[in-house]
C-alpha cells in the first residue's frame, strides 16, 4: 500500500502541467474598471471557480510530492551498483506529455459531462501507469532535471537487465551508483564521486 501511495504522488507530479493549464483555460474571475464596479462576494467567486480550485489543490499536491521525493531520494542508499549497459530513455517524457497532457487540456471543462469524462480519463489513465509501473515517464521530473535510463547492472551478488534508473545526472557505462529502490525494477541513483 506504501508504494502505491508513492507512484500515485509520482503520477499526480506528472500532471503538474495539465493542472496549470486547466487554471488558466478555466479561471473566472471578473474584472471592472467602470465607476459602478461591485465586489461579487467570494460564494460567488468560489461557485464560478470550483474546477480552477480543484486544480490548484492538486498542484499544490503535485509540490508536495515533488519535495516528497526529493527528500526520499536523499536518504541512505545500497551498496552500490556498476552500469555495465546503458540507454537514455528521456523520450518516455515526451510521449507522456503529447499522449495525455495536451489532448486532455482541449476538453471544455466548462460542462459537466466534458469534466466528468476528464475525471474518468484520469482515474484510467493512473490506474494503467500504476498497473504497468510507469509512472517514471514525468514530464515533471523532466522539467526538474531528472534523467531516465534503462540499463543492465552488476549488483553486488546479482545481475539485472533493463531496469529503469531515475539521476540528476548524466550516467555513461561503467559509472558505479549508489542507489535506492523505488519500485521493484526502479531506482533512483547517483553516480559515486
Amino acid at each position: 500500500m506504501k508504494k502505491n501511495k508513492e507512484k500515485i504522488e509520482l503520477y499526480i507530479v506528472s500532471l503538474w502541467l495539465l493542472f496549470l493549464l486547466i487554471i488558466i483555460v478555466t479561471i473566472d474571475i471578473p474584472f471592472c474598471l467602470g465607476e459602478n464596479c461591485n465586489f461579487i462576494g467570494f460564494k460567488s467567486l468560489f461557485l464560478r471557480n470550483i474546477i480552477p480550485l480543484v486544480s490548484l489543490i492538486m498542484l499544490i499536491c503535485g509540490i508536495i510530492g515533488v519535495l516528497r521525493f526529493k527528500y526520499k531520494v536523499s536518504g541512505s542508499v545500497q551498496t552500490p551498483i556498476k552500469i555495465k549497459k546503458i540507454n537514455n530513455i528521456n523520450y518516455e517524457h515526451l510521449t507522456f506529455l503529447s499522449t495525455y497532457i495536451i489532448p486532455l487540456i482541449a476538453f471544455d471543462l466548462t460542462e459537466f459531462r466534458y469534466f466528468l469524462v476528464l475525471l474518468i480519463l484520469l482515474f484510467s489513465i493512473g490506474a494503467i501507469y500504476l498497473k504497468t509501473n510507469m509512472f517514471f515517464s514525468n514530464p515533471t521530473l523532466a522539467i526538474l532535471g531528472y534523467q531516465i535510463y534503462r540499463v543492465d547492472a552488476e549488483f553486488r551478488t546479482t545481475f539485472k537487465k533493463e531496469i529503469i534508473l531515475i539521476s540528476r545526472e548524466e550516467l555513461f557505462e561503467d559509472d558505479r551508483v549508489s542507489y535506492k529502490k523505488i519500485d521493484n525494477n526502479i531506482y533512483y541513483v547517483r553516480r559515486m564521486k
